[in-house]
């Protein structure tokens, strides 16, 4: 059994309640200054190995 992309939509929306659901472009969490110390410390030693 074949279904057009249409139909498939129409189900999960109308019958099944879902809805289309994209993440954020930033993480809600996201901590700067962990973010600095890790660029800080951690890069340079990962970059080092190459």
């Amino acid at each position: 059994m074949k279904l057009a992309r249409a139909s498939v939509w129409r189900l999960l929306t109308g019958r099944l309640g879902w809805s289309l659901q994209r993440p954020r472009r930033q993480a809600v969490e996201q901590d700067e200054s962990e973010i600095a110390r890790w660029v800080a410390q951690e890069w340079p030693r990962i970059k080092k190995g190459r």
